[in-house]
């Protein structure tokens, strides 16, 4: 998806604005759209590069990425989440690409691994994330560990 604005930043590198846009998106998607109730701020993001897509000042595409050791024993992304308004545009393939080469950029090019909701498996997979047979279940959410190595 073209015309959105990309930005890899560290979590105190973050303005409040932008944080409270990061939050912001996730509650709205994760919390609300998807009726889960759970901690999003799990101390995670501190340790976490942050990527964010904006169109127009808006923040409309979110992930955080981990060097490997943090979340998994490899490199990993998670939070991915777009806002509804650019759903069917291509930006969550883009924001996930941007994801991976923020990683190979930071950390080197290296296998990564994410938790992934189970009715994501294929969308995943056009990036090259492959199920290693792990499901669980997460807040109430059919989740899989994915590999891409």
């Amino acid at each position: 998806m073209s015309g959105i604005e990309w930005r890899f930043m560290a979590f105190d590198e973050l303005t409040a604005a932008q944080l409270y846009a990061v939050l912001r998106l996730r509650s709205e998607v994760f919390v609300v759209e998807q009726a889960c109730l759970f901690q999003d701020m799990d101390g995670a993001d501190a340790q976490a590069l942050h990527v964010l897509g904006s169109t127009q000042g808006a923040l409309v595409a979110y992930a955080r990425c981990f060097a490997a050791g943090v979340k998994f024993p490899e490199a990993s992304i998670g939070r991915i989440v777009t806002a509804p308004s650019v759903r069917g545009s291509g930006a969550g393939h883009a924001l996930v690409e941007q994801a991976i080469a923020c990683l190979s950029r930071q950390w080197g090019a290296q296998a990564i691994r994410i938790g992934a909701q189970a009715r994501l498996e294929s969308f995943y997979g056009q990036h090259g994330f492959e199920n290693t047979g792990r499901p669980y279940l997460e807040d109430g959410i059919a989740h899989l560990e994915m590999l891409r190595v």
